[in-house]
Formats: C-alpha cells, sequence, structure tokens
C-alpha cells in the first residue's frame, strides 16, 4: 500500500506537550512546493488511554476549533494520565475558507473515508486519520454544528449500531459529555464518515452538533468546552468530578424523522427548535418566490416528538433537509 504523503512535526510517542502540524505536500499556482500546514496538538504523560479530539471536519462549523484551540492552550501535561491528540481543523483548508467542504477539490471529509494516500487533499487528510491517527486512539470525539445550512438543538450523540457492547460504551461517554440534549442517531448517510470509520474499527465515538447558522454562542461553545474536558474525565485521562447538568435524552426511531422539501422557494417556519410536535402538524410553509396570490405548500410532521433540527437559511431548495424530529425517551 501507498505511503501517506503527510508528515507530522509532532512525536506521537514524545512525553509532554507538542505543538506542531501535520504537513501535507500541495504545489499549486500560488507555491510550487507548498504544503498544507493542519495544527495539532499532542499532550502525553505516562501510561494511559489516548483520546483522539477534533473540529473543523467541515469548515463552518466553529464550536469544535474554538473549544479544541482553547484546551490545546490550556492542558496541562501533569493533568493527564495518557494521551490527548488535538486536531481543531481538520479540514483545513475548508476552515480557512468558512466553507463545509474543502475549496481545493469539493472535498467533504465526512463522506471521504477511508481516503487515498494518492487521492484528492481531502481524501489524503482523511487516509491518514484512517491509518495513523484512529489506530493510535481509543476514544474520538468529533465537534459538529450545523453550520451554514442546519440549525439543531444542541445535543450529543452516539450511534445506533449492530454492535451493541460498543453502542453502549459509546452512550456512555455521550451521556458523560452532558450536553443539553443526548441523541441515539441514525444518519441519513453514513458511507465516507469518520464515524463510521471510527466505529468500524470498534472505537469508542461520540459527535454532537451544538447549534448552527455558520457562527457559534457563548452557550454553545461552553457546552463544547465542558462536554470535552468530561470525555477526559470519563476515559481516566484527567482526574475529577465529571460538570453534569440536565440532559434530555433522544432518539432517532425511523426515518420518519427526516422531512425532505420537494420545493425551492421562500421557508416559513411554523415550530421552533425545541418545541414538541404531533403527526400531522404543519412544520413549515414554502411559498412560491417568484409570484404574489399562490399558495404556500405545507410540510407536516411525519411522527410525534420534538423539533432536534432545521434549515437555517430564508430560502430552500428541492431536497434540502426541512427538519428532523427525535423523540424523548427516559
Amino acid at each position: 500500500m501507498n505511503a501517506n504523503p503527510i508528515t507530522a512535526t509532532v512525536d506521537f510517542g514524545g512525553q509532554g506537550i507538542q505543538h506542531g502540524h501535520l504537513r501535507l505536500p500541495y504545489s499549486h499556482d500560488g507555491s510550487a512546493w507548498g504544503s498544507i500546514m493542519i495544527p495539532i496538538c499532542v499532550v502525553n504523560n505516562g501510561e494511559g488511554p489516548t483520546a483522539l479530539l477534533t473540529g473543523g471536519n467541515h469548515g463552518d462549523e466553529y464550536e469544535g476549533p474554538v473549544a479544541l484551540f482553547d484546551l490545546a492552550r490550556n492542558l496541562k501535561p501533569e493533568e493527564v494520565s495518557g494521551r490527548v491528540i488535538i486536531v481543531p481543523a481538520m479540514n483545513y483548508p475548508a476552515f480557512l475558507a468558512a466553507t463545509r467542504t474543502s475549496p481545493i477539490d469539493k472535498g467533504n471529509m465526512n463522506r471521504a473515508f477511508p481516503g487515498r494516500p494518492g487521492g484528492t487533499v481531502t481524501e489524503k487528510i482523511a487516509d491518514y486519520f484512517q491509518r495513523t491517527l484512529l489506530p493510535l486512539s481509543d476514544l474520538m470525539a468529533d465537534i459538529h454544528s450545523g453550520g451554514k445550512t442546519l440549525d439543531f438543538v444542541p445535543f450529543a450523540a452516539a450511534h445506533v449500531l449492530p454492535d451493541k457492547d460498543l453502542e453502549a460504551r459509546c452512550a456512555a461517554a455521550m451521556t458523560a459529555f452532558s450536553a443539553p440534549y443526548s441523541m441515539m442517531m441514525r444518519e441519513v448517510d453514513a458511507v465516507g464518515m469518520y464515524d463510521t470509520a471510527a466505529e468500524n474499527l470498534g472505537k469508542v465515538f461520540v459527535t454532537t452538533e451544538l447549534g448552527g447558522g455558520g457562527s457559534a454562542s457563548a452557550r454553545t461553545v461552553q457546552i463544547a468546552k465542558r462536554g470535552l474536558r468530561n470525555l477526559l474525565k470519563h476515559t481516566g485521562i484527567l482526574k475529577g468530578a465529571l460538570e453534569t447538568g440536565p440532559s434530555v435524552r433522544l432518539d432517532m426511531p425511523s426515518s420518519d424523522c427526516f422531512t425532505f422539501s420537494e420545493d425551492e422557494g421562500l421557508l416559513e417556519p411554523r415550530v421552533d427548535l425545541g418545541q414538541g410536535v404531533m403527526a400531522g402538524d404543519v412544520l413549515a410553509l414554502v411559498w412560491p418566490k417568484g409570484r404574489t396570490g399562490v399558495a404556500p405548500r405545507e410540510y407536516r410532521a411525519a411522527m410525534n416528538g420534538i423539533l432536534a433540527g432545521r434549515h437555517f437559511p430564508g430560502l430552500i431548495a428541492p431536497g434540502d433537509c426541512l427538519a428532523m424530529i427525535a423523540v424523548e425517551t427516559s
């Protein structure tokens, strides 16, 4: 198998704290022998598990990068028993461009796994995580929010998995994160996801959706910061009691959770995030945007639950996810 061209300027086995880069050679018009320099921090102290903490899988989601740059600045080696690997912005070109996908190759990092060492820039980064960083790690946390096109109630999530023992361990980590909501999640499409790559290796994986709209808030950043330290305490890498608060447990029992638009137009929400709905309730109207006097299309809930996610921009197109409903569980 071909070697990945990425080289690390940190020593993953070295003790103490190291700040460096994953250097990916990238020849382009502006730099014939250029490189993409992805920031990375490694904190290592003695024996213990390894946590791999990431943000910026999509470049327009900011709670992860903010919380992880902060953690890399403030985490002290003497606090740690084991190792913490921090990559605040996995898809670094997308992060720099404030876009969901890479401006270089339009690659969606969270659909690029397992990647290819001789592939596109995005595929090379995915391959490095797949073959180098994932095997080093026991626990992964990948911090997401809705980016520019979605908005969510702030939740940590574990996936419904065929391996129920692994599912239980992931769910325990999700609970330890202690977000305001905790979701047992079913993805629209799990093929090529970082989550799937980690879970297929038997790794404990926690993800989040902490808001959206292409920005962050003081509240959602604090949820990310607290949740990441809780995960490190949960694994024994950090000492101390978890900082917990109320968390509503949610489930996504079927594909009826999702409502997709079949129309192009102006979106009028009829339900706010976190609000309860009953099957048949109007979730939103889509108004034609080219003529007055035309009735809007009604989109109704297919099930009872709460509105956990919604389309964010004011305009919507056919195929866009309009709403996601989840069910409260005990």
